[in-house]
């Protein structure tokens, strides 16, 4: 079950992203690497994403209502999707930055203090990242999810920049911190489709995972070895909740009585092998040739 409200760890994560901008603004004061540029500028896009997250766990956390009878999960595809969509504004940025800079390369400085900073920040960042994860996944967060993975990919993307900066420090080839400020941009842009990928299908209702959808057949198939026959499986996650909707067919000579003990068997045990499902079942008479006429979504 989920805890009174997951905003908490939206505001951790805030607090990071603040922390992380001031620390490496200063980094970047201090060395006038690009490379550090792109960092902090990825974590000005950590804190727009932290935002959102909280607005939008926010509006997940609301009860269903009358307007919203399924709930208001959806809201936490939202957050994913505009986080994506930052994510793609700022490695545009970070591009036009780096090629300027390879055109016209400039000398770093105080590289020692600069990367020690820079370090801080991306512990900061790993802290963060790990309890965000941790938390998504207990709670079936996408939001939580989202923001940890983003964290993480701004933690290993730190990790190349201190390298590419270090490696100037040692070479001397300045080209070596645009360069690495372009890959940073290139992995900030497949992070971002990512993101925006999972926040779409979210919103076009895509099934369950292949994994969690075994486990629904795994229960049905269980009555299936009973004589209790199914069909018009068909499941979709909005937000944390996850729905599950199934024709089961019973021989016609059950008492309506018999047939809805057995519904609501099946019902527990598909929420047993999913917490937090919502498992809708339909009765039909299994030797009635029009129970086999709905299977399809449009009858």
């Amino acid at each position: 079950m989920r805890p009174t409200s997951l905003r908490n760890y939206a505001w951790l994560s805030i607090c990071a992203a603040l922390t992380t901008i001031l620390l490496k603004g200063v980094a970047w004061r201090m060395t006038g690497s690009v490379g550090l540029l792109s960092d902090a500028l990825e974590s000005v896009v950590n804190l727009a994403g932290a935002m959102m997250a909280l607005a939008m766990i926010t509006v997940a956390e609301q009860p269903a209502d009358d307007h919203h009878a399924y709930g208001h999960g959806k809201a936490e595809y939202f957050s994913g999707g505009f986080e994506g969509l930052l994510i793609l504004l700022a490695a545009i940025g970070i591009g036009v930055t780096a090629v300027e800079r390879l055109l016209h390369p400039q000398p770093l400085e105080q590289l020692g203090i600069g990367l020690a900073v820079s370090v801080a920040a991306s512990l900061v960042n790993l802290y963060t990242a790990r309890v965000l994860l941790a938390a998504g996944l207990k709670y079936r967060s996408l939001t939580l999810e989202a923001d940890a993975h983003h964290l993480m990919t701004d933690v290993w993307t730190s990790s190349g920049v201190i390298t590419g900066v270090a490696a100037v420090a040692l070479t001397g080839w300045l080209w070596l911190d645009p360069l690495l400020a372009l890959l940073v941009a290139a992995n900030i842009v497949w992070t971002g489709w990512k993101l925006l990928y999972r926040s779409t299908q979210g919103l076009m209702d895509v099934a369950l995972p292949a994994a969690e959808h075994d486990r629904v057949l795994a229960v049905l198939n269980r009555y299936r070895e009973q004589g209790i026959d199914y069909h018009a499986l068909r499941t979709r996650e909005s937000g944390a909740r996850r729905f599950v909707e199934v024709h089961v067919l019973v021989p016609g000579e059950w008492t309506i009585q018999r047939g809805h003990e057995l519904a609501e068997r099946i019902e527990s045990d598909i929420r047993d092998a999913l917490p937090q499902a919502t498992v809708l079942t339909h009765l039909e008479p299994l030797d009635d040739p029009v129970s086999h006429a709905d299977i399809a979504l449009d009858r």
